[in-house]
């Protein structure tokens, strides 16, 4: 979800009034994927580069999330939506943890979206402290290291349990992935849209899912 910023830039308006437009637009993204009928939805909210942005904008942006959970939990249980957070959820306030641990067990039973937040998330942070993982675990004699496969470093990843996605979409007329679900993302069909993230909305998620739609998907195999 890229382009807060500049869209408050190009109306003269401080950053956070980009970031609370963009909030706006994460309510109309969730109303269109259950619209369309999309399962899994992952949102890229806030990455561990972001921590290095100045201190007061980081600070609204944690209080930007604290709110938008409280204001925004009843409804996504209304709407049958399970919430599961991704990233290293322990460099946010005590609060912010708790108010995601409560929203995560509040929504458990739902099932007609799965949405899943990254928040100080970088892929390659998640990779590495995947390898450590298995690595102590080799270490300690639990895991025998020549049976490390795919499979087993999927399972020691923030994502253990859920699908790959299918398809990515990039916001603001960006094209690159930015350290976003790397290993996840091996086989997804890409989309890159030239809109900035608070503009978003139920037509442009359409025209990514028509998109998605019309590609033939061979996962490396030769066409046949």
């Amino acid at each position: 979800m890229d382009g807060n910023g500049r869209w408050a830039a190009s109306r003269h308006l401080p950053r956070l009034a980009g970031h609370r437009e963009g909030a706006r637009a994460v309510r109309r993204t969730i109303e269109a994927a259950i619209h369309h009928g999309v399962a899994w939805l992952t949102l890229y909210a806030f990455s561990s580069e972001n921590w290095r942005r100045p201190a007061e904008e980081v600070l609204d942006l944690t209080g930007l999330l604290r709110a938008y959970i409280r204001s925004e939990l009843a409804e996504l249980a209304a709407a049958g939506v399970r919430l599961r957070v991704i990233g290293e959820r322990e460099r946010f306030p005590a609060d912010v943890q708790a108010d995601l641990a409560a929203a995560e067990a509040d929504t458990a039973g739902n099932a007609r979206l799965n949405l899943t937040v990254a928040l100080s998330y970088g892929s390659r942070a998640e990779l590495a402290a995947a390898a450590r993982r298995i690595a102590f675990e080799a270490e300690a004699g639990t895991l025998d290291a020549a049976r490390v496969d795919e499979a087993m470093v999927a399972g020691r990843l923030y994502t253990a349990g859920m699908p790959d996605p299918d398809l990515l979409i990039r916001t603001s007329g960006e094209q690159r992935l930015s350290n976003f679900l790397l290993w996840q993302a091996a086989y997804a069909e890409l989309v890159f849209q030239d809109v900035l993230w608070p503009d978003y909305g139920e037509p442009h998620l359409a025209a990514a899912l028509a998109d998605y739609a019309r590609r033939e998907r061979r996962f490396g195999a030769r066409p046949g």
